[in-house]
């Protein structure tokens, strides 16, 4: 098989996870309480699907050496997990809580252990409650307390971890946190919108600059990245496209790259956009090494009148959708890859998360769990990361979302995202086909994706 078909050797393939979603134990071994503890747990019933919460989850605080081993075996070579800053930290500043530090470190030395290299992703949505009582994201100091914060941990586990991300997906931070209230810590007020983003990206800055003064090796942040495509050819829809793509995707890249926030956004969000100072600006735009790319969907845009972008989006007809609503399709992450190519030239790209919720068996059959749709999610997107870096992208590597069936955030534990199949009773672990599927490719270095496979029809790939 041609070169051209297969990923090149030095190819980072992983599994993502992040530390509310599986770890459970929140508050344990002086840990303390995270926002999403408080939104699971809030007066009559919290605010989490099923009355689910993640006290338990997957109990990866005690298990992670059994994860650390369906990793290996799967063959990756990198394990992309986030740090629980009130674990750190248990009121978001001051005392360090040692058994917290210790637990990551046993993590990162079972990586290493099995020659898997961990990514680190400093903060996945878990402030800690403490400082949301100060306003969290809303208040400007919160760039110097996430600073203080991630110092501690580069210097507990920097000289063992070789790529770290400041924040994962801002927006939904911003969008689900503070805008629209479905996400911890369910604030509702459109207002909130720019201080917590510009916070956000500020956090993120100073966060690359305290990695400067401690590690030698790569930093970056994570965007969730789609793109928007108009419902029409009509000038509405078109706006309605621009504003969305600026509100999600530009918002958070631009200033990253150096450049000034969209000029869509005053008009998305009236007197509520502030005054930006060249000052802030230059701190946001701290040089990084890589930028990771979360991609699910592209985002079909028609016009609406309902504040703050103006702007819906569309199911299309006829297509794949996941259980969470999401349409399938794997074009789009080669669209993707290759606009953050335009803009970042030749900066190094890592698909950071990338996969799909899909209806599993309940138990496996004779020690087997067949879940073809997500073979056939992986088996398109995975061409589509290939087809970018055939045509240039400077992609090192890919993490699959997830190692592990989890707490799906406000969806609870009905959403099942993983390579590997949790019974949350028992707390077994089975991995899927699709999991073999992956270590095919893997092992192959992407020549299975060319191959005939029993569990994918053409059937179930319309977008190919």
């Amino acid at each position: 098989m041609s070169e051209v078909n297969r990923f090149p050797e030095d190819f980072l393939w992983g599994a993502a996870t992040s530390a509310y979603q599986i770890e459970g134990s929140p508050l344990a071994d002086g840990a303390g309480p995270s926002i999403w503890h408080r939104f699971a747990h809030a007066p009559g019933g919290g605010h989490i699907a099923n009355g689910d919460t993640g006290d338990v989850a997957c109990d990866h605080y005690h298990r992670f050496a059994e994860d650390v081993a369906l990793v290996a075996d799967l063959g990756l070579n990198a394990y992309r997990f986030s740090i629980s800053w009130s674990r750190i930290l248990p009121a978001g500043r001051g005392a360090v809580n040692p058994r917290g530090v210790a637990f990551y470190d046993r993590l990162v030395d079972t990586l290493l252990a099995r020659g898997i290299q961990p990514a680190v992703t400093l903060y996945h949505w878990d402030l800690p409650a403490a400082l949301d009582d100060d306003g969290g994201w809303r208040n400007r100091d919160v760039a110097d307390w996430f600073a203080d914060y991630a110092r501690v941990v580069f210097r507990a586990l920097g000289d063992r971890v070789p790529l770290w991300a400041t924040i994962n997906e801002p927006w939904v931070i911003m969008d689900g946190g503070y805008v629209h209230g479905t996400l911890a810590p369910g604030h509702r007020d459109v207002a909130a919108g720019p201080p917590v983003a510009h916070n956000l990206l500020r956090a993120h800055g100073a966060a690359v600059q305290a990695y400067r003064a401690e590690g030698k090796r790569h930093i970056g942040i994570v965007l969730n990245l789609e793109p928007k495509h108009p419902a029409s050819d009509t000038p509405q829809d078109g706006d309605a496209a621009r504003r969305a793509d600026a509100y999600m995707n530009r918002q958070f890249l631009e200033p990253v790259l150096g450049r000034p926030y969209p000029a869509e956004l005053p008009e998305v969000f009236g007197a509520a956009w502030p005054a930006v100072t060249d000052a802030d600006l230059r701190l946001i735009a701290q040089p990084i090494d890589y930028l990771g790319v979360n991609y699910y969907k592209r985002g079909v845009t028609r016009h609406d009148d309902a504040p703050p972008i103006k702007a819906a989006a569309v199911l299309p007809p006829g297509a794949v959708y996941t259980e969470t609503g999401w349409e399938v399709y794997p074009p789009g992450l080669t669209e993707t890859l290759l606009w953050v190519r335009e803009r970042t030239g030749d900066l190094p790209l890592y698909v950071t998360e990338n996969g799909a919720a899909f209806v599993d068996p309940p138990t496996a059959t004779n020690g087997r769990m067949d879940d073809p749709l997500r073979v056939a999610y992986y088996r398109a997107h995975l061409r589509a990361a290939l087809e970018a870096l055939r045509r240039g992208v400077n992609l090192r590597g890919y993490f699959a979302w997830s190692l592990l069936d989890n707490l799906e955030w406000s969806l609870g534990y009905a959403k099942r995202f993983g390579l590997v199949h949790v019974d949350y009773a028992t707390q077994r672990r089975t991995p899927k086909a699709s999991a073999r599927f992956y270590a095919d490719v893997v092992r192959t270095r992407g020549a299975a994706l060319f191959e005939p496979h029993p569990l994918v029809l053409p059937a179930m790939m319309p977008w190919m």
